[in-house]
């Protein structure tokens, strides 16, 4: 089901494969700092249906995945209160790239480097299919929501907030 251009596979592409995953791939030119709404404008895809992957962490600098609409922010308040910590706030660059093995702009939730709980806005789950990131810049998936929550195990939270 890819479409005809062809993007190399990423660590997260083989793992999806390997779990016997269909997925479309849309590759798209990358924009330094453009993110979620960058890819959403020009792949003609509504940001509510690209989702984000931002990797956060505790209190104790424990990392966490969070799977965000690309056009909400995350209540770090309500996530905190939500999975029982006392605050969560995002990692810096580096220490996103360390924890997940991509670089920031390339963060997959699937294949990360290092096992990590993952949170997934709960009105994600009523979307037909959404667009998150393969693994590379400028390299969205598409696949239903619901198989983000099969294979990563992901818990349903409320904590978006519009941007």
């Amino acid at each position: 089901m890819a479409k005809k251009e062809r993007v190399s596979e990423t660590p997260a592409t083989q793992w999806l494969k390997a779990q016997g995953v269909a997925f479309t791939e849309y590759p798209y030119e990358y924009l330094e700092h453009g993110g979620a709404q960058h890819s959403a404008q020009v792949l003609g895809w509504d940001p509510f249906q690209v989702v984000k992957t931002l990797i956060m962490q505790d209190q104790d600098a424990r990392p966490l995945v969070v799977l965000m609409h690309g056009n909400r922010k995350v209540s770090t308040k309500n996530l905190a209160r939500q999975i029982g910590a006392k605050s969560v706030e995002p990692c810096t660059p580096e220490t996103a790239n360390r924890h997940s093995g991509y670089l920031v702009g390339g963060t997959s939730p699937f294949a990360t480097r290092k096992a990590m709980p993952v949170y997934l806005e709960e009105s994600i789950l009523a979307l037909p299919k959404i667009l998150i990131n393969g693994g590379r810049r400028g390299f969205l998936v598409g696949l239903p929501p619901q198989e983000c929550s099969r294979l990563l195990g992901a818990i349903p939270v409320q904590c978006a907030l519009e941007e």
